[in-house]
């Protein structure tokens, strides 16, 4: 553990205005100023938003109550909150994100399969925000101004949205936790004022379709709907897993693990205030508008604004304006960060900016060329099915190795060397690697989103998608049971030695190339070093 720093030796931070200069290398211990609120503040920011409360109407949309849809709710955003909570701890103890993290477990090359993980899911959320944020924009100025809903309106403000998200992102984290501590306030005040907008229109006792009434072929849709009402609201909190450490590694290696993982729990419990929105306003369009909630044709935001009263058009302009920026700047400045790991000669900016203009045309052809505004939210569901096994390998691998890792090994692959703890099979850890892949695979094959997806053993359950849960339970047992009949070298477990599996002694290959210790470059050489 590294020691605290001496406050009066600690420098001021930077200016807002500063460009961020780091990439993934290790965060210096001067620099980590950031508090488990910080990191509270920007998961609960990133996902106090628009988009969320679409992801909380989707229980109505399967027809439940809404009582049952609470259930759902309160279901979906607990689990996924327990399950993403420990993916805080990476950030703190090796001071880079999560998926450099990875390579402890993956192996050095094997990390890249936590940045194309993540790669995905922050374009899929990305674009989720943009599209909703935008349409929601559009209609409330129709409403309140009387715009024009045509092509061009539409794509200004998903331009405006995606300008302002990358604007944001190029200069850093500092600049964006200044965002987020705006976006927390106003969104949760905006949402506040929406109830009492809406509180005259709620009735609890809504009924849904699944009532005494419904034919026996209706009955036997429930628990296909429920469970999958409620693994769309878990996808939410774990679509944070690979990003969480993008953040913490701010925070300092001597903060307690509790406060980290307790900030990153409460965050999205948190999201209950968007989540309980969506859900009760869903519920109200149901029934004064169902037309917006035919299941073929969804729009929960045109359904939102026709049964908005007229004074809360305005704040409906800004909770899209302000949650677009939060969600879009939490989701592209990790895709930057993990795409500029990958490839080391771009740096920070050059690769913030490169995705951001990539994410920016896929949102356009998307939205304008191909129609494929519903189907993301099925591809988004597909890379969480994919997303989780590997968080379940890096959290079992925290407590095999009882939190302990060499964070100089985690950067040879950034800095182009070879060898080290890390390096195993060629740079590979076919145990890490296998449970994730064999564990997605199985994921995938259970997949049963109807009208979507539907796996090649999707129909095994009776209609229920147990492709997530099943994917983590594989995941689990295999990694573990990898980890004992396939012993990783001893000197991975640090100090105190493994728990819950067997170790092997083997020399550890040394580190070459680039700033390598003997090695003729240095890293104090520029044209060695991982650019920020």
């Amino acid at each position: 553990m590294s020691p605290v720093p001496d406050p009066a030796a600690v420098p001021p931070p930077p200016p807002l205005t500063e460009v961020e200069s780091h990439g993934v290398d290790r965060i210096p211990d001067a620099e980590r100023t950031a508090t488990p609120f910080d990191l509270f503040r920007l998961a609960f920011g990133g996902a106090n938003t628009f988009s969320t409360c679409v992801l909380g109407a989707f229980p109505i949309l399967f027809g439940l109550s809404f009582r049952q849809g609470l259930a759902a709710t309160l279901l979906g955003v607990v689990a996924g909150a327990l399950i993403l909570c420990p993916m805080a701890v990476f950030g703190p103890v090796n001071g880079t994100n999560n998926a450099v993290s990875s390579s402890a477990h993956l192996g050095v090359h094997g990390r890249v399969v936590g940045s194309f993980l993540s790669l995905l899911t922050a374009v899929a959320f990305f674009s989720i925000s943009v599209w909703s944020s935008g349409d929601a924009l559009v209609g409330g100025a129709h409403r309140l101004f009387g715009l024009h809903r045509g092509n061009v309106s539409y794509a200004l403000a998903y331009a405006l949205f995606a300008g302002l998200v990358l604007i944001v992102c190029v200069y850093g984290f500092r600049f964006m936790l200044f965002v987020n501590k705006i976006a927390v306030t106003s969104a949760s005040a905006l949402f506040l004022l929406g109830a009492i907008a809406f509180a005259g229109d709620f009735d609890p006792s809504y009924a849904g379709v699944f009532t005494d009434r419904a034919d026996e072929a209706t009955q036997s849709l429930f628990w296909p709907s429920f469970i999958g009402a409620a693994l769309i609201v878990l996808s939410n909190p774990v679509s944070f897993g690979a990003f969480l450490g993008d953040w913490s590694r701010y925070i300092p290696a001597s903060t307690p693990r509790r406060k980290v993982v307790g900030a990153a729990f409460l965050s999205q419990i948190a999201t209950l205030l968007p989540f309980l929105f969506g859900l009760a306003t869903a519920s109200i369009i149901a029934n004064k508008a169902p037309e917006y909630v035919d299941p073929a044709a969804p729009d929960f935001v045109g359904g939102l604004l026709a049964i908005s009263p007229s004074w809360f058009f305005l704040p409906v302009c800004l909770l899209a304006l302000i949650g677009g920026l939060s969600t879009g700047t939490t989701a592209l400045y990790g895709t930057g960060l993990d795409f500029s790991s990958v490839f080391p000669r771009l740096s920070r900016v050059q690769a913030t900016v490169l995705i951001g203009v990539l994410s920016i045309t896929f949102i356009f052809v998307g939205r304008f060329g191909l129609d494929i505004v519903q189907s993301i939210s099925t591809f988004a569901t597909m890379i969480i099915t994919c997303t989780t096994p590997w968080m379940v390998v890096m959290i079992l691998g925290y407590y095999t190795r009882r939190g302990w890792y060499d964070p100089e090994a985690l950067q040879v692959f950034n800095r182009r060397q070879r060898g080290g703890r890390y390096w195993f099979a060629h740079g590979w850890n076919w145990r890490g690697t296998t449970a994730w892949w064999v564990s997605a695979v199985v994921g995938v094959l259970f997949t049963n989103i109807p009208g979507q997806f539907v796996g090649p053993l999707g129909e095994l359950a009776n209609g229920v998608d147990i492709g997530l849960p099943l994917s983590l339970a594989v995941a689990a047992v295999l990694f573990l049971t990898l980890l004992r009949l396939f012993p990783e070298p001893r000197a991975v477990y640090g100090p105190e030695g493994a728990r819950l599996a067997r170790t092997v002694d083997v020399p550890v290959p040394p580190i070459t190339g680039p700033g390598a210790p003997g090695n003729e470059a240095s890293l104090s050489d520029p044209s060695t070093t991982l650019r920020a």
